[in-house]
């Protein structure tokens, strides 16, 4: 069976804003690859928009989406974080970060008022990121002695694959980043070779 190694994302940052009775909610979407990179935007916005109500957020992470979370900041249970992850959820985005931070208007929206307002301000959000196709990928750390160098970089460059923390000495060490479905034929092609993976 193959393994789908492509996922949805965005490129780059984009923004959306919705208002209602007074209240202002500005959406702001981050493509992220790590929970400590997405609360790092989270710190910076509840720095830059310190005299907002609200900080709610909700991310996902990694190509399956499983590294996720849903944050209310105050407000009501599963009134912000919930609807925020609906939206990443429905348009099958993962490696993303949506915060919305919210100016109270003085007047109270209520349980359904607020879940419009967060997802209608991060559905606009998403609207205007550009959407990318990602492939994941998965570490490969070979070693090998100097002696089969030649063979295992013929091997990663008929893959395409770019090589990272490489090690050239009596024994060699080499890690690439392979996507998901060719794992195995990768792994495979090392067969004959004397070479361990570690």
């Amino acid at each position: 069976m193959e393994v789908s190694d492509k996922y949805r994302s965005i490129d780059g940052p984009s923004t959306g804003i919705y208002k209602d009775n007074g209240s202002k909610f500005l959406a702001f979407a981050y493509p992220v690859t790590s929970v400590e990179q997405a609360m790092e935007h989270v710190q910076a916005l509840k720095k830059e928009y310190f005299d907002a109500r609200h900080h709610c957020y909700a991310y996902r992470i990694g190509h399956t989406g499983d590294i996720w979370r849903a944050n209310d900041d105050g407000e009501p249970s599963s009134s912000a974080g919930k609807p925020i992850l609906g939206q990443l959820l429905s348009s099958e985005l993962s490696d993303i970060l949506v915060v919305v931070v919210r100016y109270f208007g003085g007047v109270k929206l209520g349980i359904p008022g607020l879940i419009k307002a967060y997802k209608t301000s991060t559905a606009d959000a998403l609207s205007a990121a550009t959407i990318i196709e990602k492939v994941a990928t998965t570490p490969v750390t070979l070693e090998f002695g100097y002696e089969s160098m030649n063979e295992v970089m013929k091997i990663i460059k008929n893959f395409s694959l770019a090589a990272r923390n490489q090690r050239f000495d009596s024994i060699c060490s080499i890690t690439v980043d392979v996507p998901l479905n060719q794992v195995e034929k990768f792994e495979n092609s090392f067969l004959t070779l004397p070479i361990r993976k570690i």
